[in-house]
């Protein structure tokens, strides 16, 4: 569990970063040196940000490979500026965004027999997935049941989001679950 200062430091980084981006075209380069253990220790996380009230880009990192904070400026400026479902964040935009960060735990292989059991072993609101098949991946963070609170029809969907039909099944998929400590501004 981050503390509130982390959390506030998190997404001041965040904040910063899309500032960067917009004046230099790049993320903060963020000293780790100065920031506590937590914040400079490997974590994977994903930047969502939205602006009056709708997604405005989601960008993250699956597995821990870098600082926390490093990550965090990183996936923000991504966020921004790379979400190809998007056109590049302006500076008129700025002002109206509103960021969450999610921290993500540690994903956990989930074993099933079918779909159905898949579908049934799944936590609405609490589990983010990842779906991986044929060398396609796609993951849903846990926030996204507010919007799909069916399991059945959460894992449609992700299966359309990693590239695959809504109805395809396959005994060699694979689906990992993780959960998150998400906080924003």
């Amino acid at each position: 569990m981050l503390s509130e200062t982390q959390r506030q430091q998190l997404i001041d980084i965040a904040r910063e970063s899309l500032r960067h981006g917009l004046t230099h075209g790049s993320p903060l380069p963020v000293d780790t040196g100065t920031l506590d253990e937590t914040l400079s220790s490997p974590a994977a996380s994903f930047v969502t940000l939205h602006r009056h009230g709708q997604l405005r880009g989601c960008i993250g990192s699956l597995e821990p490979y870098q600082p926390l904070a490093t990550d965090v400026a990183r996936n923000a400026f991504s966020a921004a500026f790379r979400d190809p479902r998007f056109p590049p964040l302006d500076s008129h935009e700025l002002d109206d965004l509103t960021l969450e960060i999610s921290v993500l735990g540690s994903p956990e292989e989930i074993t099933f027999s079918s779909e159905q059991d898949l579908v049934k072993q799944l936590r609405p609101g609490t589990d983010g997935l990842i779906l991986e098949e044929k060398g396609r991946r796609g993951t849903f963070l846990p926030s996204v049941w507010e919007s799909l609170p069916q399991p059945a029809e959460f894992l449609r969907q992700l299966k359309l989001k990693a590239g695959l039909p809504a109805d395809y099944w396959s005994d060699d998929i694979r689906v990992w679950r993780y959960t998150t400590e998400s906080f924003g501004d």
